[in-house]
């Protein structure tokens, strides 16, 4: 973009109205001029969009009604509250399985092996090609691979699904084989890899995947460990968690990210820890917060963390969902199931955000 002034305010000035906009006004706003109209195109714009998306958090979370009832969707927005979320432009009934930067991946449930990658702001989405590849092994409750994971790269506009999980041969139990997919967008192919693995995962362990230094993160069931691949060289590896987390007995262990780094939380009765990995070459952990929990006591042994950033951390209990202003310190209720409600909301919930990027 040039820096030529138009009208009363520079370009400059213009650009960081807009990138502050919901996508939807974007599209609308191309009406405007030609200026306008070449935004969503234009690379620096699409850069600064991201940007400051990044910093507004967003939480997904699917409310099952009932057995027999369709689930709905809704988005909790720090600023602009709860609001109905829809895929319905998928035109499947699908469950979402990962998050990443303003991207789904989402598995159809009438079709197993089916999956999707889409954009919900700019309704876009990409039908993955089905893999030749066996399915792995089947995982309770979702019928699907025990790891799904999407990493989506902003900068160079390409994305990866990766399904992984153990083999087992009909009728026994797994050998500790574990195979792992991994769609490339650039390709549009399918690729495999294969590793030996004695960890086990839990449905939250597997359900926050983080994707930071171009490798997907999870947490083992034990949470003595994070379980690392490396997608440009399909490698399987180990990280240690901070010394002072696996030391300690009986506190809860979450994996998220935190402004483009690895974040560990640790949940005890009374306090919330935050860790950060400053360093992710030397594996260098940072205590960055230490939250209270005292003025939610009640609802502590029911929150999960699920996405955060330098201001707010979004939390999910069985009905309710929270979030903690980290400068003010203070606790604030932004949704809470009036019906009853066939799971809790942490077991479907997902970081989310307002991405410009192009799955197709």
């Amino acid at each position: 973009m040039n820096s030529k002034r138009d009208g009363i305010f520079p370009d400059e000035v213009v650009l960081q109205i807009l990138a502050r906009l919901p996508i939807k006004s974007l599209y609308r706003s191309k009406v405007v001029c030609k200026l306008w109209c070449r935004l969503c195109s234009d690379k620096y714009f699409l850069q600064l969009f991201n940007e400051v998306s990044a910093k507004n958090p967003m939480l997904l979370v699917e409310i099952s009604e009932s057995l027999h009832l369709k689930s709905s969707l809704i988005c909790v927005d720090n600023r602009l509250g709860v609001s109905e979320f829809s895929l319905d432009f998928l035109k499947d009934r699908v469950r979402i399985r990962a998050s990443c930067n303003g991207l789904l991946c989402c598995s159809s449930i009438p079709d197993r092996g089916v999956y999707y990658v889409c954009n919900p702001m700019t309704r876009e989405f990409k039908l993955l090609p089905r893999s030749r590849e066996r399915p792995v092994t089947r995982f309770y409750p979702d019928g699907e691979a025990a790891l799904v994971g999407l990493a989506c790269n902003l900068s160079t506009q390409k994305f990866n699904v990766v399904l992984a999980g153990y083999h087992r041969n009909f009728g026994h139990r797994p050998d500790g084989t574990f195979i792992c997919l991994v769609f490339d967008s650039e390709s549009n192919k399918w690729r495999k890899c294969v590793s030996y693995q004695d960890e086990q995962f839990t449905h939250m362990n597997k359900n926050q995947v983080v994707f930071v230094k171009k490798g997907l993160h999870w947490l083992t069931g034990s949470g003595s460990g994070i379980l690392v691949l490396d997608l440009d060289c399909d490698t399987w590896r180990k990280m240690p968690m901070p010394y002072e987390v696996s030391e300690e007995t009986g506190n809860r262990v979450y994996l998220l990210e935190l402004d483009g780094c690895l974040s560990v939380i640790q949940i005890s009765d009374t306090w919330m820890n935050i860790w950060v990995l400053k360093n992710y070459e030397k594996e260098e952990w940072v205590l960055v917060d230490r939250v209270s929990l005292r003025c939610i006591k009640g609802l502590v042994p029911g929150i999960f963390p699920i996405c955060q950033t330098g201001e707010v951390v979004f939390l999910a209990t069985h009905k309710q969902v929270l979030v903690y202003h980290r400068k003010s310190r203070v606790w604030k209720e932004m949704y809470s199931v009036k019906n009853s409600c066939t799971l809790p909301l942490w077991f479907s919930a997902h970081a989310f955000r307002s991405t410009m990027f192009s799955c197709q």
